[in-house]
């Protein structure tokens, strides 16, 4: 009786560790698009924070050498965020029945951050289109 026990204790925490990345992939996805957006509005944003911060001089229009890779940094967030949708959306769960997974509000947050960061990173990525109603 107790191999039993201990066999399905053991093929439990199997579970618990093999599905437990699900979360940590949905996170590095939605953490990998925020870095690329950020990546791909640096090259707008950034001179824009130093000047509303006082920081200011002929060096900031350097920080415009990031242009060029803008689409590669747009290409790199709209990945990221596919993933994460298809990781939330798409693919179906699978949970021991014990886990911080398969509790329903776990999933209802993860989504809700998916959308609030998904909402920053498009804001992020269309500033260069309404950026210029603050510089003039």
């Amino acid at each position: 009786m107790t191999d039993t026990t201990s066999s399905v204790q053991d093929a439990t925490s199997v579970n618990d560790t093999t599905e437990g990345t699900g979360p940590t992939r949905t996170r590095a996805s939605v953490i990998g698009a925020v870095l690329a957006a950020i990546g791909a509005s640096l090259c707008c944003i950034g001179p824009l924070v130093l000047l509303a911060l006082g920081i200011g001089g002929a060096w900031i229009s350097y920080l415009t050498a990031l242009e060029p890779y803008r689409p590669i940094f747009i290409g790199i967030t709209l990945v990221f965020l596919f993933l994460a949708f298809r990781k939330l959306y798409l693919v179906p769960r699978r949970c021991a029945p014990d886990a911080a997974c398969a509790v329903p509000a776990t999933l209802r947050n993860q989504r809700i951050i998916f959308w609030i960061v998904t909402v920053v990173l498009v804001a992020l990525l269309t500033f260069p289109y309404y950026g210029t109603m603050f510089f003039e």
